[in-house]
């Protein structure tokens, strides 16, 4: 299925989403003070990795939208763990956000996310980069989990 939507769109609606569910049907807590606090270690952790990968991509002069044909195969830092660790990391900040808020239909945001990026985005991308790189990349994907 072809989108000229790109996933930081997708990001931000749900995350704008997760805090409206909360606040206009709010639903049983599930994580409450001081224990949501935590959610704001996987919110940072999801900035830096996203921050992370998305100059190792400029670094390598290459794209990071999913529809086009990338020019270089980056496989460093984040990478290493993660064939799409810019998803990971958005997934992680509505997790955090979810740990945060603590009501449980939150909690929904970060799965909702994660399948819409699989049914999106993931082959696509993993397809174009087979056809870019052909045994290189098939490699690494054999070394590399998807998520995480």
């Amino acid at each position: 299925m072809k989108t000229e939507i790109q996933p930081p769109t997708y990001f931000a609606a749900l995350l704008i989403l997760a805090a409206a569910s909360h606040f206009a049907y709010p639903a049983r807590e599930v994580i409450e003070p001081p224990y949501s606090y935590l959610g704001f270690l996987l919110i940072g952790f999801g900035a830096i990795l996203n921050l992370w990968a998305d100059s190792l991509f400029k670094n390598g002069r290459t794209t990071v939208k999913p529809q086009k044909m990338p020019s270089k195969l980056v496989v460093s830092g984040p990478f290493r763990i993660s064939r799409h660790p810019m998803y990971l990391g958005m997934a992680a900040i509505l997790l955090g956000e979810a740990v945060f808020l603590g009501s449980l239909t939150t909690f929904a945001f970060p799965l909702i996310f994660a399948i819409l990026m699989e049914a999106l985005f993931m082959s696509m991308e993993e397809n174009n980069l087979e056809k870019a790189f052909g045994k290189e990349y098939l490699d690494y994907k054999r070394r590399v989990r998807r998520w995480i």
